[in-house]
This record gives structure tokens, sequence and C-alpha cells, in this order.
């Protein structure tokens, strides 16, 4: 039997439908993309927000806690916004126990784009979902980061290693 994954949905430009859009769908573009990926098996939703991730606030977050403790799933994904995505997972850190994954995962690009990132990040976050240890993640760009070492590079269009934070070979991922 599959293990179910819990999918947090907060909006943030990978809902979104035009690039500098602070407004993300009105639906739910990501559980239609993964029925079309015939990965949908597995699968619960919950929407807790949509907003612009700039526009989260602690009671969002509030609300992503009590929906991971709330759930029987051991596994989960949060889409969210890249601007704020660190600052949520680190908050989410303080308040989540060790007992479960969670991923945090978003996008440069609407998942609507054909040129987004949003499909690839996705699955790149269901797989790493399923094979990391409890704790919480975020996955950008082909990459897992622990909060602490995340941060936003705007330019560059990706998430990348804080300066000062390497720590061996494995130093995204390591605490």
């Amino acid at each position: 039997m599959e293990e179910k994954i819990l999918f947090i949905l907060t909006g943030g430009t990978l809902e979104s439908v035009f690039k500098h859009s602070r407004i993300p769908a009105a639906r739910a573009r990501v559980e239609a993309h993964l029925r079309k990926a015939n990965a949908s098996g597995m699968f619960e939703f919950s929407r807790v927000s949509l907003k612009d991730s700039r526009d989260l606030a602690d009671d969002d977050r509030d609300g992503m806690a009590a929906a991971i403790k709330s759930s029987d799933a051991k596994k989960v994904i949060i889409t969210h916004g890249t601007y704020t995505m660190v600052e949520t997972a680190k908050y989410l850190k303080k308040r989540i126990g060790r007992e479960k994954t969670v991923v945090l995962t978003g996008s440069f690009a609407p998942l609507s784009r054909p040129d987004s990132d949003a499909k690839f990040n996705l699955g790149y976050a269901v797989a790493a979902a399923q094979l990391l240890p409890h704790g919480i993640y975020i996955c950008m760009n082909g990459k897992v980061f622990k909060p602490e070492n995340a941060r936003k590079n705007s330019e560059k269009r990706r998430f990348e290693t804080c300066p000062g934070s390497s720590r061996g070979k494995n130093r995204d991922l390591h605490d």
C-alpha cells in the first residue's frame, strides 16, 4: 500500500496565472497536474491560503502547522511562493516535531506556463518527500536544503546555499 502524501497548497507563483501576478489562480493547478501525470492516487490536498508569499502572516503559517499536525500523513509537501519560503520553513521547523517529513517547494514561473520550473520542482519534491528522513526541507532546482542553509537568488532564479553555511560535501542537506 502506498504511503499517503499530504499536499498543503498556499498559492504563490506556482499557482499564479501570470508571472508577476500577486494573486494565485482560484483553482488548484497542482491537483490537475498530478492527475495528468497519473500520480494522483497517493495524494491528499489541503488549501491553507491563496496568497502571494509576501502576503503570508504567522496566522497562515500556524494554519500550515495545524494541518500538518492534524493529518495522519507522515509525508507533507507545501507548495509555497519563493519570496518567504525560507522564512516559513524556519517557522515550521520550530513548531513541527521530527515525526514527519515536510518539503516546501515552489517555482519561479507559474505551473500554467510551458517554460515553468514548477513541474520539475513538484516531481522532485514528491521524490524527496518519499526518500528523506523526517525533518523540514526546501526542495528547489534539483537540490535539497535545510531551512537555515537556504536562500533565494532572484537574479539567477534559483535557490542556493547561504554563504558561510558550508559543512562538508553535502552541506545543503545536513545541519
